[in-house]
């Protein structure tokens, strides 16, 4: 008995030192750096990840395992909003570490729920299979000192250069607010046009903050152009109207 447990036990060791040791060099893309390429099965067919995206934006969703509540809820809002996102030239993968027919039976499940004021959903965005955990550990999802998958749940929003320009990391047991997702989408590409910053809370149509002077000095040019449009709250911050 003691001896069967020894091997047990040696097994169990030798098994974790080899998933560490797999999974040590696991990091997270850093903000500003180009994503991740990867190749993948999905319930809209092979894709190319994201060079079948060129000239939009890509948002990038994660979930740990399908049929579990959490991630369905999620699933809805994220589809209740999908026209939203193709408006904003954005479109939204979701990478599931099971394998495609367990998200093909999840889909046909999800269109037929009726949640809060949700019924008769469409899920038009791919569901890709990431049963290896290769997208997950590409994207530095997975734990390096943890054989769980628990920890698969990031979003990245991806712009059409490629790169990474936000991402947010939810455990488990809080849903994902799909609101949020698009607000700073929709701050990210305001940026991107205007080269102007966003203020806490900020949304759409609300006023926006110019790039803080230099020095007191640049401020006070500001002042000099007497420009209607600017809101001097300090020398060093400034909103502008939209």
């Amino acid at each position: 008995m003691k001896t069967s447990l020894i091997i047990t036990s040696l097994l169990f060791l030798l098994n974790w030192q080899g998933f560490t040791q797999d999974n040590k060099d696991i990091r997270i893309p850093l903000l500003g750096e180009i994503s991740p390429r990867f190749t993948a099965t999905s319930t809209l067919g092979k894709i190319n990840f994201p060079d079948d995206y060129f000239g939009k934006w890509k948002i990038l969703f994660s979930h740990p395992a399908d049929f579990t509540p959490v991630c369905t809820s999620e699933m809805i809002e994220l589809a209740s909003l999908q026209q939203d996102f193709k408006d904003l030239n954005c479109a939204i993968v979701v990478v599931s570490t099971d394998g495609l027919n367990s998200h093909i039976e999840w889909v046909k499940s999800i269109e037929g729920l009726e949640y809060k004021d949700h019924k008769n959903i469409k899920i038009e965005f791919p569901l890709v299979s990431d049963a290896g955990l290769e997208i997950s550990k590409k994207f530095g999802m997975l734990h390096p000192y943890s054989n769980t998958t628990k920890d698969v749940r990031g979003v990245f929003i991806i712009d059409p250069d490629n790169k990474i320009q936000a991402m947010f990391f939810y455990p488990s047991t809080v849903g994902r607010n799909v609101e949020e997702i698009k607000r700073t989408l929709i701050a990210l590409q305001t940026h991107d046009k205007d080269y102007c910053l966003t203020p806490a809370n900020w949304k759409p149509g609300d006023d926006v903050l110019i790039p803080s002077p230099a020095s007191s000095v640049d401020a006070q040019k500001l002042r000099d152009k007497k420009d209607p449009d600017l809101n001097e709250i300090a020398w060093y911050m400034w909103l502008k109207k939209r």
